[in-house]
Parts: structure tokens; C-alpha cells; sequence
């Protein structure tokens, strides 16, 4: 069987968003701390790294009551996610996501600086620092790609598997909405939700084809509520 799921949505940026990029040249007054940005278009990104890591994070931590060892992930963390011992392939490929909103914010600006300033408890002296982040706002475009290469002989065995492993997407999508993406999320910044999901199945043979009609109305269920699950609203 094989088959894949294509996962397109819009990431939209909540409260400042801040995914540290490179500072190896650091002048007097420059930000202490860039975002990541694509080096073609010098325009700020969302890295697949970024977002796979911290969905696994999250729904290992919403499964397991404290966070294992990486090769002591539940199964269907493996699955979805990979594993190095034993070796397991990752059904998921997550892309890099770039802006798809630039029109939309040509009067704002994609990114901010935020001034930041810490204050020693012992003798009061300041430690200012500046962070940049994308704007409240910015979208990136979202692209998850899902694929199903099981050797499953049983097809009810091969649907639930599918079954769960989109809703184990799903639910890592609201926890993020419910948690940040990037640093400095514990002072508001990374807020994130998810808009205009859309699934579409591909290259799928006809052993898969044949069981996608039972599931995709749960899947697209599941990929719904993500989109009225956010922690903020603007």
C-alpha cells in the first residue's frame, strides 16, 4: 500500500514570532538576536525543523506522563515522527514555510525589533538587548506531506493506522496553538494558528485509494476543529 496526503495551510503569526537565525557579525547597535531568514529573498521563515520539533515535543508530552528518552517514544510518535534506534522513517516531511501574505503587509513590515532589558537583582544594573520578530499577522505557507508506505496485508489494520496517525497530526497542531512556536514564548511571543487546512491525497495506489472514502471525512473533521481551536483571536 502507498500512498500519499498532502497538508496545506496558511501559519498565521499571533504575537511576535522570533526563530533565531545567524548574528556571526554582530556591529555596535545591531540586533543581538535575527530571525531566521531565506538567504534568497531575505525575508523571514518558518523552518520545517522548527515545526516538526516542536509538534513531536508537544504530543509526546500530551502521551506520556513525563517526557521519555527519543527512542523511548510511544509508537505512534515513531511513526509519525521517525527514530534513529531503532531506525524508523518519518511519515511526516515537514517543509520550510516562507511568507505568502508580503502584499497584504507592505505598510507594516514583515519583521520588529523588541527592545528587551534585564535588571540584576543584585547591584540593578541593566542588560538591554534587541530581538527581532516577524509581526503580528505575517502568514507563512504551511506544506506537511504524509505518507503511507505500510505492509499491511489487512486493510481495516492499514485505515485505522492512517486514521490515527492523521488525528495524532491534528491534535499536534492544536497543542501548538495552545503553546508557542520559536523562543521567548514564556513572554508572549510565538502565538500561532492554523487557517484554511486542506487535504489532498496523491500518487495513491488503488489498494490505498480504495480506503480513503471511509476515513477522509473524520480526517477533514479533525483538520477542521484545528482551525477553532486557537488561544488568541485578532
Amino acid at each position: 500500500m502507498y500512498g500519499k496526503i498532502i497538508i496545506s495551510c496558511k501559519l498565521k503569526v499571533l504575537t511576535g514570532l522570533h526563530i533565531g537565525g545567524s548574528s556571526v557579525f554582530s556591529p555596535i547597535g545591531a540586533v543581538d538576536s535575527p530571525v531566521v531568514r531565506d538567504p534568497l529573498t531575505n525575508k523571514p521563515i518558518v523552518p520545517g525543523s522548527s515545526l516538526k520539533g516542536k509538534m513531536r515535543t508537544l504530543l509526546v508530552r500530551s502521551l506520556s506522563p513525563k517526557m521519555p528518552i527519543i527512542e523511548n517514544d510511544p509508537d505512534e510518535i515513531k511513526r509519525l515522527f521517525g527514530c534513529h534506534k531503532p531506525i524508523i522513517k518519518s511519515r511526516l516531511q515537514f517543509a520550510d514555510a516562507f511568507v505568502c501574505n508580503e502584499d497584504e503587509m507592505f505598510n507594516i513590515g514583515l519583521t520588529e525589533i523588541k527592545f528587551e532589558n534585564t535588571i540584576s537583582r543584585n547591584n540593578a544594573s541593566a542588560n538591554p538587548r534587541q530581538i527581532e520578530r516577524v509581526v503580528s499577522g505575517v502568514k507563512f505557507g504551511v506544506r506537511i506531506t504524509y505518507e503511507s508506505s505500510n505492509e499491511h496485508t489487512d486493510a481495516d489494520e492499514a485505515k485505522k493506522e492512517i486514521k490515527e496517525d492523521m488525528e495524532n497530526l491534528a491534535k499536534a497542531m492544536k497543542l501548538l496553538q495552545l503553546d508557542y512556536l520559536g523562543g521567548h514564548g514564556t513572554r508572549g511571543s510565538g502565538r500561532v494558528s492554523f487557517e484554511e487546512i486542506d487535504l489532498e491525497p496523491s500518487f495513491c495506489d488503488d489498494e490505498i485509494k480504495a480506503l480513503l472514502p471511509g476515513i477522509i471525512p473524520d480526517i477533514k473533521q479533525a483538520f477542521e476543529d484545528v482551525q477553532n481551536y486557537e488561544l488568541l483571536h485578532i
